[in-house]
């Protein structure tokens, strides 16, 4: 359970935020000043503060340094009113993770207090490079074969420069952890790691959550915000699926690797920056440049140093290993003795083919420890966990299914229709391209690739079936 410090001289907040945070299943700790949320700091270390700025004797920003000299790695949200977010912008340029507007918008600060617990995880969870069992600290990227030794070489080479670096391999294979590992074995291991999703962002939010904005640069915009470029000064920022990034970002990310200066949304003001930019992708970015969906310059530029992950298909000498790994860490969490695991039951590890790599095979050998009474996990256990999510799936479907057929009953039902067919068929493809429009927040690039289709047909096909496009904006 991770615990949050509260640090304000307002009591009825505290009493209040203890209580929500409680409910959301946090341990909570709370101080009144920045004297006495220090010396709690300084006898046992939360995950992440909430830290007020004006506060009676020591301000939030003296509290804020010396909670970062004890430990720099612990995550800090300042929360502060209108007339001192100036204050709580020096903060967050110092290396506060962010900052939240009083009154608060209750699910809008406990996104962000996940975001900063999972952040604090990254930046103090080390990650090793095929170490034994005895000697794991936190994770590890595991494996003995050739193709792994050679990314192990990379990351060596090049964790203790500033070169850019972009992780290639497909969904499941580890690429988030082998950018942390070159941040951890980075000389810029002591400053911020910030990771960006940049598929699981709507597009009208990315360019403010990675650089910020000025006060009216758009509906709703009532305060400077800093984007997550400047606040990881310093530091590092992880890239997650740039290849999903729109256009018009990657001209912005193409300026900041050249000129190391970013402008916030809606300024003019040029601001430098000292990041270090980690990238990752599954895509196949030479076909997405031959296709115009990807620039070539930004793909030059990220691929300073590229570090290739082989799927698990193609090194199954090391399943043996992920998997001991894999039931000894499940095991430990659910204070169960490791059972092992039988010959015929890995032999099928080793000969399956893990479309979704080791993800898909950490989620099954997960599942299949939860089910076992006790005994090595058998055959007929690793079976029964692989087939469990197709089963339900396929349920799923044959519900639905039952559903359509119903719905296509009581239409026939009525006798001849004009145009039944067409009518249905434009039914259920403007079901089907709204919900994805729904899913990517209305982002149409994204929905067209998830609908196998091209933008232009897309906007036919929104034009056609006469769809309101919503897209949010902070």
């Amino acid at each position: 359970m991770s615990t949050i410090m509260i640090i304000d001289d307002d009591d009825q907040l505290r009493i209040s935020f203890e209580r929500l945070l409680k409910e959301e299943g946090y341990g909570v700790r709370t101080a009144p000043s920045g004297e006495s949320g220090i010396r709690m700091i300084t006898e046992a270390i939360p995950d992440l503060v909430l830290l007020d700025v004006r506060l009676p004797g020591m301000n939030g920003l003296e509290a804020y340094r010396q909670i970062h000299r004890i430990e720099p790695k612990l995550p800090v949200i300042i929360m502060t009113a209108f007339g001192t977010t100036e204050t709580a912008i020096e903060a967050t340029k110092m290396g506060a993770f962010d900052y939240v507007i009083k009154p608060f918008d209750i699910p809008q600060i406990l996104s962000t207090i996940r975001q900063a617990l999972e952040a604090g995880r990254f930046m103090r969870s080390p990650v090793d490079m095929d170490a034994s069992p005895d000697k794991i600290k936190g994770e590890v990227i595991i494996g003995k074969s050739p193709a792994m030794q050679e990314v192990y070489k990379a990351i060596g080479r090049v964790s203790a420069t500033d070169a850019t670096v972009l992780v290639r391999g497909e969904s499941g294979s580890g690429k988030e952890l082998v950018a942390r590992a070159l941040y951890h074995h980075s000389v810029r291991s002591d400053k911020p790691f910030l990771v960006i999703n940049c598929v699981a962002i709507p597009d009208t939010l990315l360019e403010s959550e990675l650089f910020g904005y000025e006060k009216g640069a758009f509906t709703g915009a009532t305060h400077r915000r800093v984007g997550k470029i400047e606040q990881a000064t310093g530091g590092t920022v992880f890239l997650d699926e740039i290849g999903d990034m729109p256009l018009n970002l990657q001209a912005k990310m193409l300026r900041l690797l050249q000129e190391k200066s970013i402008e916030r949304l809606g300024g003019r003001e040029t601001i430098p920056v000292d990041v270090r930019i980690i990238a990752a992708t599954n895509r196949n970015l030479e076909r997405l440049i031959a296709d115009g969906q990807f620039r070539e310059d930004l793909y030059y530029r990220l691929k300073v140093i590229t570090i290739w992950l082989p799927p698990l298909r193609e090194r199954t000498g090391d399943i043996p290993l992920l998997a001991d790994y894999f039931l000894s860490r499940y095991a430990s969490e659910l204070g169960i003795e490791n059972p092992g695991i039988t010959r015929e039951a890995m032999s099928m590890l080793v000969s399956s083919p893990w479309p979704g790599n080791i993800r898909e095979l950490s989620n099954t050998l997960q599942k299949a420890l939860i089910f076992n009474r006790g005994a090595p996990l058998s055959l007929a256990d690793i079976t029964q966990a692989t087939v469990d999510d197709a089963k339900n799936h396929h349920l799923s479907e044959d519900a639905c299914d039952d559903q359509v057929r119903a719905w296509i009953r009581t239409l026939l039902s009525k006798g001849e229709q004009e145009n039944l067919f067409e009518n249905c068929m434009d039914h259920f493809g403007g079901v089907l391209v709204g919900e994805a429009l729904n899913l990517t927040g209305g982002n149409r690039s994204q929905a067209a690739r998830l609908l196998g289709m091209s933008r232009p047909t897309l906007h036919a096909k929104i034009d056609k079936y006469q769809l309101k496009i919503e897209t949010s904006v902070r």
